[in-house]
């Protein structure tokens, strides 16, 4: 296929809906230099509990039910400390203002780029504010019970990670994703593999499958169940817990169908100062602090300016190696 390489191309979707191109192929500079990408992959097992990603029932860590309050608990670091990739249930988000934030954000990605322009700027949100306001504001409800949940699964005070870390002058990401559909998916990489900074991401999408998590070599597909959160943890959880509870590596694959994710990183107030947690629970004569301490800001602005590539932004503030 015949194409000129000083065409400006703005975005992927301007460059699927140019005559000819992506239809049938990719073109050469927009494939991956490690394809195919695709495999191996794997599902997570539908019947066998160890090879499933973990499901957390968010009613259940607000129980005044001892008994049941215990075990969700319980449940809630298990899948921090075996997994860091989780879906929550019973959240209380209405499954039709997750539906309309897939809605509002594929309108907007649906747009004409001269359209688009126009919100360059302070005005980015403005075609969406209404309902991201009202789903970023559900969203940090339910991030704040789950934090005050990891607090208590590692038998820390359930409020020590909002003091601690200023959550509530907290960073918050809002990230809308388009991945176009895409003829030669196995040419072509979303998103490379990486971790998320801050503390917890909070993940919802349309009904097509692309988000992988890296366990034990392996590259998993992700699927989540229906009106479900799927929830990761960040690197600086893992600073904060001393290395017990892991960020972890994922990626975005692309398929033949396009694909819409929304995410929000909800992170430490900017000023902060991130170390391990100040707990003999955390750090000890066996278990040394991992992590110099880090501003925040700072963390940022170095993930901010370098590549996605693993957890290389984590590794450059790394002082030990974990025990073995």
């Amino acid at each position: 296929m015949a194409w000129e390489s000083n065409n400006i191309i703005t975005s992927v979707k301007q460059l699927t809906e140019m005559p000819n191109v992506m239809k049938a192929v990719v073109p050469c500079y927009y494939a991956h230099p490690n394809s195919p990408i695709h495999s191996p992959a794997f599902d997570t097992s539908s019947t066998d509990d160890a090879d499933s990603i973990p499901i957390v029932d968010f009613s259940l860590l607000s129980s005044e039910d001892p008994d049941q309050h215990s075990k969700a608990i319980q449940e809630l670091g298990r899948a921090c400390e075996d997994w860091g990739f989780f879906m929550v249930v019973n959240h209380g988000i209405a499954e039709s203002l997750m539906k309309e934030m897939i809605e509002v954000a594929n309108e907007f990605f649906e747009m004409a780029e001269e359209e688009k322009s126009r919100y360059i700027g302070q005005q980015v949100f403005d075609p969406i504010k209404e309902v991201l306001r009202e789903y970023c504001e559900k969203c940090r409800k339910v991030t704040r019970r789950l934090l005050s949940g990891i607090s208590e699964s590692l038998g820390l005070e359930h409020e020590l990670m909002k003091k601690s870390m200023d959550l509530d002058s907290g960073f918050e990401v809002f990230v809308a994703n388009y991945y176009p559909a895409c003829p030669q998916p196995e040419l072509v990489m979303g998103l490379p593999p990486h971790s998320d900074f801050g503390l917890l991401t909070l993940l919802i999408q349309n009904e097509v499958g692309g988000l992988q998590l890296q366990r034990n070599g392996k590259w998993i597909n992700i699927n989540p169940i229906p009106n479900s959160i799927l929830v990761n943890t960040g690197d600086h959880l893992e600073i904060f817990t001393n290395g017990k509870y892991k960020s972890v590596l994922h990626r975005a694959v692309v398929k033949k169908v396009a694909r819409i994710s929304i995410g929000i990183a909800n992170s430490p107030a900017m000023n902060v100062t991130v170390r391990p947690a100040a707990s003999p629970l955390i750090q000890n004569e066996r278990f040394p602090p991992l992590y110099f301490p880090t501003k925040y800001s700072e963390y940022v602005e170095m993930q901010q300016t370098h590549p996605l590539d693993g957890k290389s932004c984590l590794d450059r503030i790394k002082i030990n190696s974990p025990p073995h």
